[in-house]
């Protein structure tokens, strides 16, 4: 991957890539969940809470890793194992392979796949009659012979086994290979050793099962990915206009009869209702909008917009921002950790920072909050209908009363009562014949 950060931990639309098997898994009802990890930790932040972290000591190879795991193995029961850079796996192919399994009778089942072009996974060696010899890597040179190399199906990377022959097998593997590691899929060979049964559980759906090994792999995954969240929502009454430019994470939620227009990007645990209007153009994080709200060309995070409200186009709205029901952020309005009432308007060129502001108030084109002495932070208080003129200042702490009235271009530094008119402006003075002034002044200075 080229990077600092963790292959398993790059993104792909709103979760890290390690998070959507681990999600898989939970959502086909398996017991306990076990991320296995190495010695330093990095992915234990990033693992819902009922799910454990076992920790490798060295990168020995798969077969180690599991064997990692052991301390939360009963020896009893199914194990499923999957990789944590295959992301596409779905809950439905998981419960397919363990019903495959405990149908099979057998000791291990692997989830195989054809492949046009193999490269780079293990090839499946048949026996004669048909089942699992064993599975060949190809990681490096040397791994497999060309006739080998030249088997289109592959291992899947996803197994179940009986967790009591898996044991003791995984204690009998050697590292025979140009990498020195343990590979899981040698746990075959004392298995046949021992008798028992090796089944084989082909998937129709290859893609299911991509690997990801670089950016250029994770970016074909993340496509289909995303895909598949588009279908998710259409299926369920809401309209993408243009799939191709719009970006949606998993964790999203919207309700039918929303539309999403073109060039809108939709992250995090975003919620909308139903009938709502988002774009073009607009991006909504970790947000909570209303039934029948529109959001038209605009930023918003951590905020919640209620019912009927409308946004934009080029408002911001920023984390802890509530709008109320059937108000209004205009354009080149920004609004931070404030309430703004239901039936509230900042309709165009303001900002709101700070403050509460109460149902049906109206606050004019350039209204600002100065809710910052250099020092903390201060919050402004502005009542229900009240009626703020342009290019008004509110300098925290202030309180306006309901039903008020602030003058054009006043700086508001102290309260304004309840139906009062703040004024807070110097008087204009006119000075007759300024210009002719002016000019004979210009006239008289000597040139350079």
């Amino acid at each position: 991957m080229r990077s600092r950060l963790p292959k398993v931990l790059h993104q792909i639309c709103g979760r890290p890539m390690v998070g959507w098997p681990v999600a898989a898994a939970r959502e086909a009802g398996l017991g306990q969940v076990v991320v296995i990890g190495g010695s330093e930790r990095e992915l234990e932040d990033h693992l819902p809470e009922d799910v454990s972290l076992a920790v490798q000591a060295q990168p020995r190879g798969t077969g180690d890793a599991v064997l990692s795991a052991r301390d939360w193995i009963e020896r009893s029961s199914t194990v499923l194992v999957l990789s944590g850079d295959v992301p596409l796996i779905t809950s439905e192919v998981l419960r397919e392979l363990a019903d495959a399994h405990a149908s099979s009778g057998a000791a291990a089942t692997l989830a195989t796949m054809e492949l046009e072009d193999p490269s780079g996974y293990g090839r499946m060696v048949r026996t004669p009659d048909g089942g699992v010899e064993r599975v060949v890597e190809t990681k490096v040179p040397g791994d497999a012979t060309e006739s080998e190399l030249a088997i289109r199906e592959v291992n899947a990377g996803v197994y179940a086994f009986q967790a009591d022959p898996l044991l003791d097998a995984l204690g009998r593997i050697q590292p025979h290979n140009a990498q020195g590691e343990y590979y899981l899929p040698d746990v075959i060979d004392p298995l046949r050793a021992a008798g028992l049964a090796i089944a084989r559980h082909q998937l129709e759906a290859p893609e299911m099962l991509l690997g990801v090994n670089d950016r250029a792999e994770l970016a074909e995954v993340r496509a289909i990915a995303q895909r598949r969240i588009h279908r998710r929502h259409l299926l369920a009454g809401v309209t993408i206009v243009d799939p191709a430019s719009t970006l949606i994470d998993t964790d999203v939620v919207l309700g039918p009869d929303t539309v999403v227009e073109p060039s809108s990007f939709l992250r995090g645990a975003t919620r909308t209702g139903r009938g709502c209007r988002i774009g073009p153009l607009t991006t909504i994080i970790d947000a909570t909008v209303g039934d029948d709200a529109s959001v038209l060309h605009s930023y918003l995070q951590s905020c919640e917009v209620h019912a009927g409200a409308t946004i934009g186009p080029f408002a911001y709205l920023r984390p802890g921002t509530v709008l109320g029901a059937g108000a209004k952020a205009g354009t080149f309005v920004e609004i931070k950790n404030s309430d703004i009432g239901p039936g509230a308007k900042v309709p165009h060129l303001s900002y709101v920072g700070d403050a509460e502001v109460g149902e049906r108030a109206n606050l004019g084109a350039g209204t600002i909050t100065a809710n910052y002495d250099g020092r903390a932070k201060h919050r402004t208080t502005i009542g229900a209908r009240v009626y703020s003129g342009v290019d008004v200042s509110f300098v925290a702490p202030v309180t306006v009363g309901d039903d008020a009235y602030t003058a054009a271009g006043s700086v508001i530094t102290e309260d304004v009562p309840a139906g009062a008119l703040g004024i807070a402006r110097e008087r204009q003075t006119n000075v007759e014949g300024y210009a002719e002034r002016v000019e004979k002044g210009a006239q008289k200075a000597p040139s350079r």
